[in-house]
């Protein structure tokens, strides 16, 4: 069975729904702070959403002994092929999504984790627009690390954490 809505895969929802809340944070008004607090919650509330989706449409019996790999929601597609490269070889990288047992309630913990920032960083007034947008990409970094089954869509989600996560420190 697919899970999709609109043709996307659950977990690319689940991954890139704070990164679209991101971007439309960033193209409001600087002044307009009720409306970036608003669309930051409305974000992690629908990822909150899907998230328990995926909870319940997961079936604990297709892992371990009867599934060896495990992993249930797959979303697999070639993104980068380099062939004929001299020095390296053939270099193929793949967006390749997927969960198992352990990256479950980790992906759930982080939406609820998420959800809650937001409603605690509600009083937040310094730099309240690049605080939230900082928040949306750090949570896409976050969700990104724990669906990720390919060691370079990995990487690049476990560097996008740290980005944010620095200036958030800072702020």
């Amino acid at each position: 069975m697919q899970y999709e809505f609109l043709g996307i895969g659950y977990l690319t929802w689940i991954t890139f729904l704070p990164l679209i809340g991101m971007i439309i944070v960033m193209l409001m008004p600087k002044g307009n702070a009720n409306a970036v607090k608003w669309t930051a919650l409305i974000t992690t509330s629908l990822q909150l959403f899907v998230a328990a989706l995926i909870w319940i449409n997961f079936k604990p019996a297709l892992t371990g002994i009867n599934n060896p790999d495990g992993f249930q929601f797959i979303e697999k597609s070639r993104w980068i092929d380099l062939q004929g490269m001299a020095w390296v070889g053939h270099v193929a990288i793949d967006y390749f999504l997927g969960i198992d047992g352990l990256s479950l309630p980790m992906i759930m913990l982080t939406a609820i984790i998420s959800f809650v920032g937001v409603i605690a960083s509600w009083k937040i007034d310094k730099a309240q627009k690049e605080y939230f947008a900082l928040y949306l990409m750090l949570d896409t970094g976050m969700m990104g690390v724990f669906v990720a089954l390919d060691f370079f869509l990995f990487y690049l989600f476990w560097e996008l954490t740290l980005l944010p996560m620095y200036f958030l420190i800072g702020i």
